[in-house]
């Protein structure tokens, strides 16, 4: 399905069409995210990485392929950016997959607490059966899996730290998905569902004790600023979130296919670029925590296996139960070691 914007561009164009022969008219993309807005060389790297994706699809078509940056949700609310893919009334966002949760609950496996354990582990799930399961889903549902970027995530905490599950009784906790709420509900916290974007007014009002998110939300939220500790995930972490770069299916299929190559082989390539980022910033973020005078502290091994028994009994089983698809999924997933 063609968006509006797609058919006057064509009709635009068509004079010259006819004209050249040659001549093609020039596409523009739209890319949402809510992160923070940058320039192609500083800033949040995930508005960076957009921005590199557009710059680079523009200059191996000719120009034929443009796309527009939209950051901080400018474009369209964070939460609604999924479906408006699903419709073809947005071409490209930069997402965290288990937003998606509400509309497609098999998606929640990008935020699996205990399930992905290192970037190598979940970068390896592209090639295999549980990449393809994913993207095969995703693609049925309107959404093509661009690129994959994972993020590991750490604690930003208004007092005291959150480290083990037993600090997290009688705390009020983000978790970022629904089987991350349910991690910490039976660790004994209460939970609040938002993204991370709205993070810092929750702790700053006192609705949130703790904030778990991924390092570079953690420094683009400016946390800091409310936060007396942090909990690093850059040895150890239970807590990491699949956040590729989607496109819209309808939009997609819509392309001449040697703009559909083009594409396909820019998000690709822009993989290096996220892991290199979400690592740089898992080093960061304690600097960052550290000049503010916050309180650092680390994951050893055997506190996320805390974690992960913990998740192993309920939002692994949970998630497994839901769904035919979610079940091979989570059985796919957790052969990749």
């Amino acid at each position: 399905m063609l968006t509006r914007r797609h058919l006057l561009a064509s009709a635009v164009a068509a004079p010259a069409v006819l004209r050249f022969g040659l001549a093609q008219a020039a596409t523009t993309l739209k890319i949402s995210h809510q992160f923070p807005g940058g320039t192609i060389d500083k800033g949040d790297f995930r508005d960076r990485l957009c921005r590199k994706f557009a710059a680079e699809i523009a200059k191996r078509s000719g120009g034929e392929l443009n796309a527009d940056v939209y950051p901080n949700s400018s474009l369209i609310k964070t939460n609604a950016q999924f479906s408006a893919m699903r419709k073809g009334a947005l071409d490209i966002s930069l997402y965290p997959l288990p937003y998606a949760g509400g509309e497609l609950p098999e998606t929640n496996i990008g935020l699996m607490p205990g399930l992905v354990a290192s970037y190598d582990q979940g970068l390896a799930w592209k090639k295999n059966p549980v990449g393809k399961a994913l993207t095969d889903f995703l693609a049925d549902k309107g959404i093509v899996m661009l690129t994959w970027v994972w993020q590991a995530g750490g604690v930003a905490s208004r007092s005291r730290p959150l480290v083990a599950p037993e600090d997290a009784k009688g705390m009020k906790v983000r978790g970022g998905s629904k089987e991350m709420d349910m991690v910490l509900q039976a660790a004994g916290a209460a939970v609040l569902s938002l993204p991370s974007n709205e993070i810092y007014a929750a702790m700053q009002t006192g609705a949130c004790d703790a904030g778990i998110t991924s390092s570079t939300s953690l420094i683009s939220f400016r946390l800091e600023e409310i936060a007396k500790s942090l909990t690093s995930g850059a040895g150890n972490s239970y807590w990491f979130m699949l956040e590729p770069l989607l496109m819209s299916k309808s939009i997609f299929d819509a392309m001449p296919k040697k703009h559909q190559d083009i594409i396909l082989a820019v998000g690709a390539e822009m993989e290096g670029f996220g892991r290199e980022g979400a690592q740089a910033d898992d080093v960061e973020v304690a600097k960052v925590y550290e000049k503010a005078g916050a309180k650092v502290s680390a994951l050893d091994a055997a506190t996320v296996g805390k974690w992960r028994d913990i998740a192993r009994d309920t939002a692994w089983k949970n998630y497994s139960g839901k769904t035919a698809t979610s079940a091979n999924l989570m059985k796919l997933a957790a052969d990749v070691t």
